[in-house]
């Protein structure tokens, strides 16, 4: 902290750092203050504790990241430009009356551990729709899975959450991903060739399941977009469900199932 430009002792309080200068009647003093800092979540400046009355106010701040955030209840800045490392924002105000701060989010790094276990919360999310069109299909197509068929399949769809848990430790999130996901696709594919046929284990099984497991799973990297990829593939899913099944009178489907043959491998 510097009082027109001679630095002076700095007074820290609790959650304060402030210096003390002696001005005379009718003095004016211009006061420099500057800090580095890391391991920040969000940067802030507090205008008061309470609702706050700012006159002739000029904040210019610089980033030197493109990825600029503000947290909630923050004033938006009045003028912002792009610059070839970040942004350079502006917050000008003549005279402002407001209770919220100024703030913002800086850009966090990909942590491996708290993404892999976001992924394995949302799992039955992913699981349930991917049961709900592999059941519409075998349906549809007559096709009879026992409910011990589901429990492989399941274990084969669980086995990417558990082994991505475990090796995001080891290597890049982004090769466990990859290596993770062939080899759950592998599980199940390999199984249901052998319950049902190559074709059906490959196109319907495989595809649902690089749909649901894959690229569900994928959204959770692309920040801020997680939950509307989620809630799309759910609306999409529903609408393609209802229009193939729209026809189908469900009570002569089971009642035709109930006493049919197990069909042969396709």
């Amino acid at each position: 902290m510097q009082v027109n430009r001679t630095p002076l002792p700095v007074n820290a309080g609790k959650q304060s750092a402030f210096v003390k200068v002696l001005l005379q009647p009718n003095d004016a003093a211009t006061l420099r203050v500057a800090y580095r800092s890391q391991g920040l979540d969000n940067w802030r400046y507090k205008l008061g504790d309470d609702v706050t009355q700012s006159r002739d106010f000029l904040l210019l701040m610089k980033t030197n990241f493109k990825q600029i955030d503000f947290p909630i209840n923050t004033l938006s800045p009045s003028e912002k430009q792009e610059t070839s490392t970040g942004w350079q924002l502006i917050w000008r105000y003549q005279n402002l009356i407001s209770g919220f701060q100024i703030g913002m989010t800086m850009p966090e790094k990909l942590q491996p551990g708290p993404l892999a276990g976001e992924i394995s919360y949302f799992a039955p999310v992913s699981l349930l729709l991917f049961f709900f069109l592999m059941f519409t299909i075998t349906t549809l197509r007559n096709i009879d899975l026992h409910p011990m068929n589901y429990f492989f399949l399941a274990t084969a769809f669980f086995a990417f959450h558990l082994l991505l848990a475990y090796l995001v430790d080891h290597i890049s999130i982004h090769l466990a991903f990859v290596i993770c996901s062939a080899v759950s696709v592998f599980l199940t594919v390999s199984y249901l060739r052998l319950v049902i046929g190559l074709r059906f284990a490959l196109l319907e099984a495989g595809g649902a399941q690089v749909i649901y497991l894959v690229l569900f799973s994928y959204a959770f990297f692309i920040k801020g977009f997680t939950g509307l990829a989620v809630t799309v593939g759910c609306i999409v899913t529903l609408f393609v469900v209802m229009q193939m099944t729209a026809s189908i009178k469900w009570k002569e489907q089971f009642a035709g199932n109930a006493g049919a043959q197990p069909p042969s491998k396709i």
